[in-house]
């Protein structure tokens, strides 16, 4: 509502915040943030109640709800974002609001890179983007097309084998400040566009398929974060990047292909390309002698979005425990993640007639034999987790203060998780 004077400032807007919980201040913090950004508001004073733990959440969502991806739009249709905000009434510490802010900024850089066209976004730039984080605290390597093929990626070297831009393979290292409590990776599937291959997608199918590296912007924005937010673990973050077009060179049906840790993948349709990224990632990761946890994210199967739909994302791990740890971080994150099963008897849905495993399992479980397939590349002793985050990572619409495309699916929920360790 207009204020007309009554107060300084131009707008007054009364939000509810439920019972006060922190997801209750979460909500309500994101529809003042979405609110400001749709009236063009240069400043927010915030009225709320609470801890560290609400303003952090505050401050995360005011960023989340005030994000736009709005600079291809004509001046006129766009809204500039906020200049500043400020919460009272919280009994919080500043350093509870930098959590908030340093969230809020590694969620808007992974949708900034799912939002952008394929031809800003490709193999070779999404590799620069985890360059561009490099520090006295983060090292950058980068693979291109001859290292990826010397070093037996076979997965990854068929997908981008149809595409002009060649695939990257990238590993990032965090190193924290004194000695490392924990070793984890995080990795991501990094299809930067996704034609289907020779099993070409339909045009509908298509439109939004730059959102394909979602899992691998999650983990450039996870690892943007990880300084700001103090976290202690050795943190080894990566992922395969490709284009997945169909040309002469593109890989084929019948093909079979060696992933890096050995085993061979018989090829049946060039559109479930993802998981032969992963399985190079994965193999790669569970080389990594000290580390004890891997958690993988990837906008894998149109069946997780069939299953759960835009809002969850579908979690197997071979661990309860982690598993159940993972869910906790999603929640404080203001995520939502749902338990599938790993069910050993689909495996023989996905043995192969050629090659040890076929790369589909046919519509029965879609998500779930994806996940099996991805387990076979998952070292002996790894404690693992898949997040299929195909329905929440890029919304049709605009859902409570996100606004439509890309969300940041997973970076939440993984700093919440790391930021624990």
């Amino acid at each position: 509502m207009r204020a007309l004077g009554r107060i300084d400032a131009r707008w007054l807007a009364i939000v509810g915040t439920g019972g006060g919980s922190v997801e209750d201040i979460r909500l309500a913090a994101g529809a003042i943030g979405s609110l400001a950004r749709t009236k063009g508001a240069a400043t927010v004073r915030l009225a709320l109640s609470g801890g560290d733990e609400h303003a952090s959440a505050a401050a995360e969502a005011l960023v989340a709800g005030n994000y736009r991806y709005d600079m291809n739009l004509a001046e006129a249709d766009r809204k500039a974002p906020l200049e500043s905000a400020s919460l009272v009434g919280l009994t919080a510490t500043e350093a509870s609001l930098a959590k908030g802010r340093a969230l809020g900024a590694a969620r808007s850089l992974a949708r900034d890179l799912v939002n952008a066209p394929a031809a800003e976004i490709y193999p070779e730039t999404l590799a620069q983007a985890a360059v561009d984080l490099a520090s006295s605290r983060m090292s950058v390597e980068v693979w291109g097309e001859e290292r990826i093929e010397s070093g037996n990626m076979g997965g990854l070297t068929a997908v981008g084998q149809g595409s002009d831009r060649g695939p990257r393979f990238v590993h990032m290292v965090y190193e924290p400040p004194g000695n490392p409590t924990a070793e984890v990776a995080i990795v991501g599937k990094g299809v930067t566009f996704d034609a289907g291959g020779l099993s070409i997608k339909p045009t509908s199918g298509m439109e939004t398929m730059r959102c394909d590296m979602g899992g691998a912007a999650a983990v450039v924005g996870a690892m943007s974060g990880l300084e700001a937010l103090g976290v202690r673990a050795r943190v080894h973050g990566i992922f395969g990047a490709a284009e997945n077009m169909l040309s002469g060179s593109s890989y084929k049906l019948g093909d079979i292909l060696k992933i890096r840790n050995g085993k061979t993948v018989e090829v049946l349709n060039t559109d479930a390309e993802g998981r032969l990224v992963l399985a190079d990632c994965l193999s790669y990761a569970s080389e990594l002698e000290g580390v004890t946890h891997i958690v993988d994210l990837a906008t894998l199967t149109g069946a997780a979005v069939v299953a759960l739909g835009e809002h969850y994302t579908a979690i197997y791990a071979n661990d309860d425990a982690f598993g159940d740890t993972l869910r906790k971080a999603a929640t404080e994150g203001g995520e939502a993640f749902w338990p599938m099963p790993l069910e050993p008897l689909y495996d023989e849905l996905i043995k192969g007639n050629w090659g040890q495993i076929k790369n589909v399992g046919g519509r029965m479980g879609g998500s779930i034999t994806a996940a099996l397939f991805l387990q076979n590349f998952v070292g002996e002793g790894k404690t693992w987790s898949h997040l299929d985050i195909a329905g929440p990572a890029f919304l049709s619409k605009p859902e409570r203060h996100l606004d439509k495309g890309a969300t940041g699916a997973g970076v939440p929920a993984l700093l919440s998780w790391l930021g624990s360790l």
